[in-house]
């Protein structure tokens, strides 16, 4: 790999393997230390083509979450089995991975920047901005921005579009598959929200249960399936169908709630 070798966002591959590098060393505590990730899957990463592939996944935190798929893709990358044991499979990092993110988080300072140089696909939300309920056009160049990413590489979506769960799944995401046409793999993670605060950078809690599942991609008919039929796929498929709040704990949902609350304050 060239010293100045650029992906299609004109990010340096030499400066972003490092970043992940130190960014993977120092936050893989959080996941195997102060909490022990339980991973489930992960000979499905193993398998998948090297780019046009969409991981859709229910949201509990800003950064945590995407953090631990870096983590999690790339160790199932090395053949570790449901393990990220050993942090050496950052050494070799798989590059072209991007994630979707609200481009006024991106802003929002310097550990947010450093981490949209690792992969962000930075993008105008179209429903919310600064806090209040919004309503604009979707950005044909944020679209175009996607599509790149998935033509190079992986993309991390977080389809619900909130760190709020059970809220509508943005049928952005299912325009996005019809005209892509990628491998879509659900991703179900939990105790996120429990272990972390809100933004996910800090430890607020040691000893939570955190599990991450890696479940088969989705049958997809790209050209004769409705957008409203793969809405509803992605919401069973990542858990956040209201179905399945019938079987969540009372205070489970309360402790959502709080949290929630904390997150519009902040």
């Amino acid at each position: 790999m060239g010293l100045f070798k650029r992906n299609p966002f004109g990010h340096i591959l030499f400066v972003k393997k490092w970043l992940i590098r130190i960014l993977g060393a120092l936050t893989h505590r959080r996941f195997r230390g102060f909490n022990d990730l339980q991973i489930e899957g992960s000979e499905i990463i193993k398998n998948l083509p090297d780019n046009n592939v969409l991981f859709i996944s229910n949201h509990q935190t800003y950064f945590a979450d995407v953090i631990s798929m870096f983590h999690v893709f790339n160790a199932s990358l090395s053949n570790r089995e449901d393990s990220i044991k050993n942090i050496g499979y950052l050494w070799h990092p798989k590059l072209n991975i991007y994630y979707i993110a609200a481009k006024e988080t991106m802003k929002s300072g310097l550990l947010p920047k450093i981490l949209a140089y690792v992969g962000s696909i930075s993008i105008e939300r179209t429903w919310r901005s600064e806090g209040k309920d919004i309503n604009r056009q979707v950005k044909m160049s944020d679209i175009s921005s996607i599509g790149k990413a998935l033509e190079d590489g992986w993309v991390i979506t977080f389809p619900q579009g909130t760190t709020t769960p059970f809220k509508p799944i943005r049928k952005g995401t299912a325009h996005i598959i019809k005209r892509y046409k990628p491998i879509v793999v659900p991703i179900v993670i939990d105790g996120f929200r429990r272990s972390f605060d809100k933004k996910g950078l800090r430890v607020k809690k040691k000893n939570v249960f955190q599990s991450f599942e890696i479940k088969a991609p989705l049958e997809i008919d790209y050209e004769n399936e409705s957008v409203d039929s793969i809405v509803e796929k992605i919401e069973y498929a990542i858990e956040q169908h209201p179905s399945f709040l019938k079987v969540i704990p009372q205070e489970e949902l309360e402790e959502n709630e709080r949290l929630n609350r904390e997150l519009r304050d902040w």
